[in-house]
């Protein structure tokens, strides 16, 4: 059998109502659209599994290839925990107009209701035009009737916390934390691989055909957790060559990581795959065979379990997110 290498995936462009063409303008996305809304990079999500792009495997997708190598590709703990299911989905998304407000089940909910993981995730803002912001949590101490209350009456965005963003910013959305991407937001994905999401307010929005959007209120109520937090940005210090913790939970951690010179990386004790998100700048990663792979703004790249060792030549300083599973 033939030694694995960093594999390279092509995107999975979904159009979206509130989509626009960042995608395609910042990030050299292959779509002609002006309402992109997601760019799927890493996903084994039933009916968009990626499909890899480069080497040997060129063709395949995620799914049969976890099916063929198990443990080499995630790694054995991660296998035996979600078997054929890549455990990660990594998107970018682009917000020209703002999101539904929305919430994510919890595990335990989400098994029981939709027979499916629950959803965890994180953001990390790549572009915002100014005065952007975003819906995380709430902006005082609530309860699930202060929240029917406002629900009821049409007054819910009195009780949400917006935050204005700018570039670099990190925030985590645990499932249970209402929220909502704000319009002219570009930002990186890392969440756990589900789909399920409770739409609790659409602004009223119609779709092309005229009609509004479907709402799961009533689905969302038992799914918020409603503990309110005085900070829900993650602080962090970007440090030279060397990864930074910004996120930590039992589903993904996420490091930021500078790279202005070499940078030499061995994870034989990690028993997990790694992930590369780049957010600026360009490099090419080497891998004990000699595989060489390119990595640019707006790509990602996927590390195997089995290669345990291998380096990141920055063509130009290079920001990326590492993301992984402890």
């Amino acid at each position: 059998m033939n030694e694995l290498y960093p594999l390279k995936f092509t995107p999975i462009i979904l159009d979206k109502i509130w989509g626009g063409s960042k995608l395609k303008n910042i990030l050299n996305k292959p779509t002609s659209s002006d309402k992109a809304g997601e760019s799927w990079e890493i996903s084994g999500v039933e009916g968009h599994v990626s499909l890899i792009s480069n080497g040997f495997l060129e063709g395949n997708n995620l799914e049969e290839l976890i099916e063929i190598y198990m443990g080499n590709i995630v790694g054995d703990r991660i296998f035996e925990r979600h078997g054929y299911q890549f455990p990660l989905l990594i998107k970018f998304i682009d917000a020209n107009d703002a999101l539904s407000i929305q919430v994510h089940p919890g595990d335990e909910l989400a098994r029981k209701r939709h027979n499916s993981f629950g959803k965890t995730e994180m953001w990390y803002i790549m572009q915002a035009d100014k005065g952007s912001e975003l819906i995380i949590g709430f902006n005082r101490e609530v309860n699930k009737e202060t929240y029917l209350h406002h629900l009821d009456n049409k007054s819910l965005q009195e009780i949400l916390n917006n935050e204005p963003v700018k570039e670099g910013d990190v925030f985590f959305l645990p499932a249970g934390r209402i929220h909502a991407i704000g319009s002219g937001i570009l930002l990186a994905e890392i969440q756990q691989t589900s789909d399920v999401t409770y739409r609790i307010y659409d602004f009223d929005r119609r779709d092309t055909e005229g009609n509004y959007r479907e709402l799961q209120t009533e689905l969302a109520v038992d799914a918020i957790d409603y503990t309110y937090h005085r900070n829900y940005r993650k602080d962090y210090t970007l440090e030279n060559n060397i990864p930074t913790e910004i996120i930590r939970c039992d589903y993904f951690t996420t490091n930021i990581l500078h790279v202005s010179a070499l940078y030499n990386k061995d994870i034989a004790q990690l028993d997990c795959f790694m992930i590369y998100i780049c957010l600026e700048g360009s490099g090419i990663i080497i891998s004990p065979g000699n595989d060489k792979v390119t990595l640019k703004n707006g790509e990602s790249v996927l590390i195997p379990a089995s290669v345990v060792q291998f380096s990141i030549h920055p063509q130009e300083t290079m920001k990326l997110l590492e993301v992984y599973i402890d």
